[in-house]
């Protein structure tokens, strides 16, 4: 069985129907369409085009310019503490994937966060010293 290789190209060079499953992918995965039917009929494909290539074709994230950050939090029980966070974290136009809090003991709870941002535009110590001063979190460290 021959090995995978991906390749990157610049979609201006591909045909068109690279760029109508991209389309149809995205219709379903932000469900603006129902089912693939339907996907390809607001991109105008084929249901054939789409199957013979939804599995090869992806869009490319530039890993170098937005970075997976996960946090570990303390933060106190109290209203607005986690809102106030992600607040924050969202001056620093950051993108939130996951927000994962246990239940609260001893009026403290252990939250974890991951999010997208862009290091090259945004100040990481900055952002850490921003986190720490907001009122009712005890501890945050990056992991």
């Amino acid at each position: 069985m021959d090995k995978e290789q991906l390749v990157l190209v610049d979609k201006k060079v591909l045909p068109e129907v690279f760029e109508k499953v991209l389309l149809a992918k995205t219709y379903i995965s932000k469900d603006l369409a129902k089912n693939s039917t339907e996907a390809c009929k607001m991109a105008e494909l084929s249901r054939s085009a789409f199957y013979k290539y939804k599995d090869s074709v992806f869009f490319y994230e530039d890993k170098d310019k937005r970075r997976l950050i996960t946090y570990s939090l303390r933060l106190s029980d109290e209203p607005g503490v986690l809102s106030n966070l992600l607040t924050k974290l969202s001056s620093f136009n950051a993108n939130i994937l996951t927000v994962n809090q246990n239940i609260p003991v001893d009026r403290v709870a252990v939250v974890t966060i991951s999010f997208r941002i862009d290091e090259k535009t945004t100040n990481m110590d900055r952002l850490q010293d921003e986190i720490s001063r907001i009122g009712g979190v005890i501890r945050a460290k990056q992991i």
